[in-house]
């Protein structure tokens, strides 16, 4: 695979890229009079600011915590003529929420929600020389809006942390020829050694003579290679793994043997080669038998941890490529086998790493906290662009729109918002055959491939009781497991599918500050006997499959991680040994 540092689309790779992350100029719009007064023209006198890093982060090198809704972005760059690249992309990979983009005083356009990448293709816009490139983001506390674990009040408190506003991952520009190619979906298929190839280009209305070309290799060796015509922007056809090559064995993608394959596509005009793309792709199989989870055909038991991808200094943004690096290891080191990404699609460079080391993953969208006509469409419109941007990586083995009913409070009852569930759940299904889909995770669920549960109880014989009674009133619906919540909304009933405890644990240490679950733990010898007790009384209930510990990290005024908010180890060294013993 090639793997350039910082690239911020690790899995669709070309070379020539600028990276604009850095210091921008920046200025706070409260007064919202901004566009008005044509500050993409002449933007006013202003400070620093160091992008990705949102204004509320001390790595923006501003740590301005408080509510500004509208904030503007400016910075001059040098652009140069090519004659052999002909179109230059911008591409924001993540900006919260509306964002707005002028470059040298012309509107360029406009993107709605703040957790997808989005492009421009901005060649026009440009001349030879400087760029004036000025963005404005606006943004809100509305419950409308999905923001995930953002607060939507203007202080924090309980799992609800200081907002994210405007852009929070890498912005760049690619050069590409006229003809390029603009995306891949694939799906590589366990049972018939073949991979599904959906490629989508600019090409269109042609007297050109278009050829693609698709080369399969593995530790650099090219197992398979086909040259077709391409007459439609939109391309579809499948290849088979290593039928060109009769001695190699397939290598299948598991977390115990994380096997990926190069893939290169080379798109030719007239017999030139115009555009190439370097990608990859694990080849593994996620499917349900019963009450069971099967990963390549074979029984899987989930060893989760929940991971809200929150840094001290930075938020929702990573500090750097390594300290998502060493989230990972940590994960690995304590025994886990995935992560549920809690609230927030994180950086892909994060996805490129878990696909690299074989850790599964749980992508789970951020949610909305209202049910409106409004908060439908944002959360619709996203979701969908989510799923197809990071559908490609084989270490998503689990699509989870909505979290313990976020968004669609009344879902239990209401029919509205358990149709919009049902519908999260088939536009999910409709784009990604290979997954499950659990429409609402934790309780109250409508249609899910998979049943979770959310159980905070703090005592190991009491959690076991309480779903090993003889009638199995929790999983029956016949009682409440969490407060007045039901496992199961109005209509809905078990239906034999796999059952896993996505949330449980949360134990906190004992502290002046911050909050935490239940009662917390006085030191460490309590924190691993109280651990293993509760993971114990899951692992001794046979119906369920697995289990996801909340959480890997302290966030902000949160404490119930294993390690702190700078990932500093709260116990001695012997702690993680001790976890990973209790998870093997």
């Amino acid at each position: 695979m090639i793997k350039i540092k910082n690239y911020p689309r690790p899995q669709f790779v070309r070379e020539n890229w600028l990276n604009l992350n850095g210091e921008w100029n920046f200025i706070f719009d409260d007064e919202n009079n901004g566009e008005e007064q044509k500050y993409y023209n002449n933007f006013p006198e202003s400070q620093k600011i160091q992008v990705p890093f949102t204004y509320e982060t001390k790595m923006s090198g501003i740590n301005d915590e408080t509510i500004h809704e509208n904030i503007w972005y400016q910075k001059n760059i040098n652009m140069s003529t090519n004659s052999k690249i002909e179109n230059t992309i911008l591409h924001f990979e993540g900006s919260d929420f509306i964002t707005k983009i002028w470059i040298n005083g012309n509107y360029v356009g406009m993107n709605v929600g703040g957790y997808h990448r989005f492009s421009f293709d901005i060649t026009n816009y440009l001349v030879e020389g400087e760029n004036n490139f000025t963005i404005k983001v606006e943004d809100s506390l509305s419950k409308s809006q999905p923001r995930g674990k953002q607060r939507y009040k203007r202080e924090s408190w309980k799992c609800w942390y200081i907002q994210t506003t405007g852009i929070w991952k890498t912005i760049w520009l690619e050069n590409v020829p006229k003809n390029y190619i603009i995306s891949s979906k694939n799906t590589p298929n366990f049972d018939d050694k073949n991979i599904e190839i959906e490629l989508l280009t600019n090409i269109s209305n042609s007297t050109n003579k278009f050829e693609l070309e698709t080369e399969i290799s593995f530790n650099n060796e090219i197992i398979n290679n086909i040259k077709l015509p391409l007459e439609n922007n939109i391309f579809k056809y499948s290849i088979d793994i290593c039928k060109e090559n009769k001695n190699h064995e397939i290598m299948y993608w598991s977390p115990e043997h994380p096997y990926l394959y190069d893939i290169t596509y080379k798109l030719y005009c007239d017999g030139n080669l115009i555009d190439e793309v370097y990608s990859y792709f694990g080849v593994r199989k996620i499917s349900i038998e019963k009450n069971k989870i099967l990963l390549n055909n074979e029984e899987l038991y989930l060893k989760l941890i929940l991971d809200q991808g929150y840094w001290a200094n930075s938020h929702l943004t990573p500090p750097n490529e390594e300290s998502i690096i060493k989230d990972i290891e940590l994960v690995k080191k304590c025994g886990f086998n995935g992560i549920r990404k809690h609230q927030k699609i994180e950086d892909e460079r994060f996805l490129y790493y878990c696909d690299v080391n074989g850790i599964l993953v749980w992508s789970e969208m951020a949610n909305c906290y209202e049910f409106t006509d409004k908060s439908i469409e944002y959360f619709m419109n996203q979701w969908i662009k989510v799923v197809k941007q990071n559908y490609n990586h084989p270490s998503i083995i689990t699509w989870v729109p909505i979290n313990e009913s976020w968004g669609i409070p009344n879902v239990s009852i209401n029919e509205n918002e358990q149709n919009f569930a049902n519908s999260l759940y088939y536009v999910t299904k409709s784009i990604d055959k290979t997954r499950p889909v659990i429409a609402n995770d934790g309780w109250e669920h409508t249609l899910a491939d998979i049943i979770t549960i959310h159980d905070y109880e703090q005592n190991g014989k009491l959690l076991y009781e309480k779903y090993n009674d003889e009638e199995l009133s929790i999983i029956n619906n016949k009682k409440e497991h969490n407060g007045k919540r039901k496992l199961f909304s109005e209509n809905y009933a078990y239906n034999g599918q796999p059952i896993i405890m996505s949330e449980y644990g949360g134990i906190a240490l004992i502290s002046d500050e911050g909050w935490g679950y239940g009662t917390h733990v006085k030191d460490e010898n309590e924190f691993i006997k109280r651990y293993e007790e509760l993971t114990n009384a899951i692992k001794n209930t046979n119906y369920i499959t697995g289990y996801c510990y909340t959480q890997l990290s302290d966030v902000q005024q949160e404490i119930n991680g294993l390690v702190d908010e700078n990932r500093n180890e709260k116990f001695n060294n012997n702690i993680i040994d001790k976890i990973k013993k209790i998870n093997e």
